[in-house]
């Protein structure tokens, strides 16, 4: 039986390097242009972050959800599929994104617990948009493009977590 281990090596082909690369610096450099923030460093840094952590994690944890989830069907299916991605993206997930930002924006005495506080308010403000979001990426997307896809929409997330810091904080 093959493990999220071994899947590691097959889940972050050089497809998901690039995708997860281009398409998170798109989305956080666009945040930062909007916010009047923008500095090559944190384009740099986002790059890095979605083309090897985010690149690595994400596909493992979609695998993951793939495979605990091949015995039940329909509608429950649904449901377990939608909720594991959603809680995936949790407030901790989202405190995490924000952190990145600020070191890479330079702003280390920004990074304190207040990115929690952040996470938590930007996470119960968003489930209106994540839920169905996710509810389209796990069950109406084939596994070989749900990276890709779930990056376009946390690109678009990208601009929103970044306004977070500004409106939750």
């Amino acid at each position: 039986m093959e493990t999220l281990i071994s899947k590691l090596n097959t889940s972050s082909t050089f497809r998901n390097v690039v995708y997860g690369m281009l398409i998170y610096a798109a989305g956080d450099t666009t945040a930062s242009l909007i916010l009047g923030e923008f500095s090559y460093l944190r384009t740099l840094g986002m790059m890095f972050v979605g083309a090897t952590y985010y690149a690595y994690e994400i596909p493992l944890h979609f695998y993951w959800i793939e495979r605990i989830t091949k015995t039940k069907g329909g509608f429950y299916k649904s449901i377990k599929r939608t909720i594991l991605a959603f809680l995936y993206f949790n407030p901790i997930w989202i405190a995490r994104h924000i952190l990145f930002i600020k070191a890479f924006s330079g702003n280390f005495d920004q990074i304190d617990f207040m990115l929690l506080k952040i996470g938590l308010l930007s996470f119960i403000a968003n489930i209106p948009i994540t839920l169905p979001a996710n509810y389209f990426i796990q069950n109406k997307i084939s596994y070989k493009w749900r990276f890709v896809i779930s990056s376009i929409f946390s690109a678009l997330m990208a601009v929103y977590y970044a306004l977070s810091d500004k409106i939750f904080n």
